[in-house]
């Protein structure tokens, strides 16, 4: 609770965490728009495939020109500026950068990345989450092995639904289920980066002036980064995931102690003590007010009589039973609140959550009908989507982990709704990644 006085205090000592940054997009870009009011992080380098369109960001957010003109990641060390280029593996090795934030967006660039920093003893902080969803336990242990930190980041959904849920169980509750909010219906799984302004709730002149990447968010529309988020919750908390996959039932946040019962007792859950998506939407599409889309929650149950009278007695919203009860934070402000992440890894040496174990994984099921020889683009794109399952049932049927669904070719037909398998495509078995995820898997 004292990491901003922590904060002021590396600032006043001169000491600040030193910080470099793959990937300016739209999540490092909100970063960087909070990160000039902390002196107590110098945002040491920032490198991305097109310098100038990170450099472009850096002046949309109000950077003066002065401040990101270092020529040298040494010249931003000396003179408490920032360098911009595209090498990031100058900036993974230079020895005086306390962590990388991985903020490409690319999850099998983001796990290469991220082992690369461990070998140079680097704390990373993850921001790119569909990496964590296939690849978080096989990271975590190579930090470990390596001594660093390796870290969700705070303003994504998963860190904030795995602090609520460490709330949950410091204060002695036994959580019934945690997860995020969505706008969902069935039919939004098919949709395409062509297609995703129609329903997203944006005119596509506000998407382009917010410079809003379609497919990333297609990627939250068509149910996968719900799955891939609930992933990294489960792998981080130890919560279970049902079996069919999210289920996404509408309510509002009042309405959560409710649904988020077992079905025993009238609520939505497969069985307590796993992960999942309240829609914001009925299933005819009608909006509910007092929605959790933004935002993340988590499920505890009264499980004496003394606890249920304190909800009682304190006006808790509950189930009608008064046993269920829901905490939540309404919003997330996504990179604007990673400083949190910056200092509780750089001062505390403390995560905001990573993978505990290997509990869920995310399947790239087929769009429509594919044929033998298309390319899959990936989350978000017009191939695939992601299906969250059991981590057991994925590996056992053979399902390919829709992070690695990424350029690759099928090598036979996979019909509208099916997982693709590993044996439908053709890998490219030489990337750190593939490498990874097949440590991660039962011989």
């Amino acid at each position: 609770m004292n990491l901003f006085a922590k904060l002021q205090q590396r600032a006043e000592i001169g000491e600040p965490i030193r910080v470099g940054m793959i990937g300016a997009g739209k999540f490092g870009t909100m970063f960087l728009a909070q990160v000039l009011r902390h002196a107590g992080i110098h945002m040491v380098g920032i490198v991305d495939l097109v310098p100038a369109s990170a450099k472009s960001n850096l002046a949309l957010v109000g950077w003066p020109a002065e401040r990101y003109g270092a020529d040298s990641l040494d010249a931003a060390l000396a003179n408490g500026s920032t360098y911009v280029g595209d090498d990031w593996q100058t900036l993974v090795n230079h020895p005086q950068i306390d962590i990388v934030i991985e903020c490409t967006g690319n999850p099998i660039a983001a796990v290469e990345h991220a082992l690369a920093a461990f070998k140079q003893g680097k704390n990373v902080i993850n921001v790119t989450v569909e990496a964590d969803a296939f690849c978080g336990p096989g990271l975590a242990a190579r930090a470990r092995d390596a001594g660093v930190i390796y870290s969700m980041a705070y303003g994504d959904q998963p860190a904030l639904a795995c602090d609520l849920v460490d709330w949950a169980r410091t204060c002695g509750f036994k959580v019934m289920a945690a997860g995020r909010g969505h706008k969902w219906l069935p039919a939004y799984r098919h949709s395409t980066p062509e297609t995703v302004w129609d329903h997203w709730g944006l005119t596509a002149e506000q998407a382009a002036r917010g410079r809003l990447n379609p497919k990333m968010f297609n990627a939250f529309l068509d149910g996968s980064k719900p799955a891939i988020e609930c992933a990294a919750i489960a792998n981080a908390t130890g919560l279970g995931v049902p079996q069919a996959g999210l289920s996404y039932p509408p309510g509002s946040i009042d309405d959560i102690p409710s649904l988020m019962r077992p079905r025993a007792e009238g609520g939505e859950l497969e069985r307590a003590g796993i992960v999942e998506v309240i829609s914001c939407i009925t299933r005819d599409g009608a909006p509910i007010p007092y929605d959790i889309r933004k935002g993340v929650w988590v499920c505890i149950e009264a499980d004496t009589d003394y606890l249920k009278n304190c909800f009682e007695e304190y006006k808790v919203v509950t189930d009608p039973s008064g046993r269920y009860m829901a905490a939540y934070k309404r919003w997330h402000m996504i990179g604007l609140e990673l400083a949190v992440s910056v200092a509780s890894v750089g001062i505390r040496g403390e995560a905001t959550g990573a993978a505990t174990g290997f509990h869920a994984d995310v399947a790239a099921i087929a769009k429509r009908d594919l044929a033998t020889g298309e390319v899959l683009d990936g989350e978000g794109g017009f191939t695939v989507s992601g299906g969250l399952r059991p981590a057991s049932v994925s590996v056992a049927e053979g399902y390919l982990p829709l992070g690695l669904a990424h350029n690759v070719t099928l090598v036979r037909p996979v019909a509208d709704g099916q997982p693709v398998t590993w044996a439908d495509v053709d890998v490219d078995a030489s990337s750190s990644a593939y490498k990874l995820r097949l440590e991660m898997m039962p011989h």
